[in-house]
Parts: C-alpha cells; sequence; structure tokens
C-alpha cells in the first residue's frame, strides 16, 4: 500500500480513522493529553481533510495563507472575537502542516520549526484569552496544546507516515529536524534506521 492509497476511506469513517490513528499514535509516542485535547486534534484532522476548510480560495485558486499574514490577521483584529478566532487559526493550521507534511520542509525556505514556534506561541495566546471569557472551557485544551506541542505534532508524523519508508536524503531531514526541535520521535526512527545521534552535533553509525 502506497501513501495515496491508505488515505482512500469512507467520509463516513473519517473520523473514527481518525480518532483511532491518534490515540494509537499518542500511545506510541507515550504522549499524555487530556481527553478534550486528544477530541480536539481529531476534530481538526477531520475538518482539515477537506481541502476547502485548510485553504483559502484566491483568484489564483486555492492557497494556503501564511503563517506571518495569519498573525498579522490576529494583531490587526478589530475585536477580541476576532482575534481569538485567528490566533485558533494560526494554531491549527501550524499543528496541521507540521504534523502531517514535515517531509515537504526539506524544499523550503520556512522550516518546520517555524510552524512549530508559531502554532505554539498562537495557542498560548489564545489559552490566557479565553481563560475568563465564554469560552474558558476551551482554556485548558489550548494550554496543553501550546504546553505540548512538539510531542503533538510528533504524533502525528505517525499517523502520516504508517506506511512511509524512509530514503536516505529522508534520514538527513531526520536528523536535521532533532537537532532544531528536539523531537524524540525523530530521535527514535534514527536509532532505528541506524542512526545515533549525540547532543553534540554529530552522528555515531551502528554497524
Amino acid at each position: 500500500m502506497d501513501r495515496a492509497d491508505k488515505h482512500v476511506l469512507p467520509v463516513a469513517n473519517l473520523r473514527e480513522f481518525f480518532k483511532d490513528s491518534v490515540h494509537g499514535a499518542l500511545e506510541k509516542q507515550r504522549v499524555a493529553v487530556e481527553e478534550q485535547t486528544e477530541q480536539y486534534v481529531v476534530n481538526l484532522l477531520t475538518l482539515f481533510a477537506r481541502s476547502e476548510a485548510l485553504y483559502e480560495t484566491t483568484p489564483e485558486g486555492p492557497r494556503l495563507k501564511p503563517l506571518a499574514l495569519m498573525l498579522c490577521d490576529a494583531l490587526e483584529a478589530p475585536s477580541v472575537s476576532l482575534r481569538n478566532r485567528a490566533l485558533q487559526r494560526l494554531g491549527d493550521v501550524s499543528l496541521f502542516i507540521a504534523g502531517f507534511f514535515a517531509p515537504g520542509f526539506a524544499a523550503r525556505l520556512i522550516d518546520i520549526d517555524y510552524h512549530i514556534a508559531m502554532g505554539g506561541r498562537a495557542y498560548g495566546a489564545l489559552a490566557e484569552s479565553t481563560a475568563r471569557g465564554s469560552r474558558r472551557v476551551l482554556a485548558t485544551v489550548f494550554a496543553e496544546l501550546a504546553h505540548k506541542f512538539q510531542p503533538l505534532v510528533d504524533a502525528l508524523n505517525e499517523v502520516s507516515e504508517t506506511s512511509y519508508t524512509h530514503s536516505d536524503r529522508d534520514v538527513l531531514r531526520l536528523y536535521e529536524i532533532w537537532l532544531k526541535t528536539g523531537s524524540k520521535r525523530s530521535y527514535a526512527l534514527l536509532k532505528r534506521l541506524g542512526v545515533d545521534p549525540s547532543a553534540a552535533g554529530g552522528t555515531a553509525f551502528a554497524h
């Protein structure tokens, strides 16, 4: 089964697929989150499985708005509610893109650590903003998303790459991700692939 085949699922089963996949990935990565946070991530994946929810319509066709512009939307929002909505969009898109498209960052100028930083800060600001408002029930969810953004990205990488075989180029990319983000999953994959990362910045290849 290739990567395209594994995504051909009946729409009615999509949420259940993500629910089982996310739960299994969190357990495998030993990431403990509250049930409400796990449900939020599952709902997010189900939503963004529809391209029209992820991309924005432009005269040139569907486009993904740059994170910097999403941040500007939040900073320039005329009300707290619109600011919070923009921050949530920024956090959600950052988590989804970093979780599902990490291999594609190798050919981009903007790297995965940028998405992790932007998304984590957006959720953190959102947690503070909603702590006393009508959405305060979600404040704890946003706070946990901010605090555990990197481990959650690792878990979503696990969901995305279930049937993916790593090439030599991917090994170098995994090492780069580990150096930049401290990803425990990248470290474990490198060890599994015969590469022993070291905190000193070198590698010792197992034989």
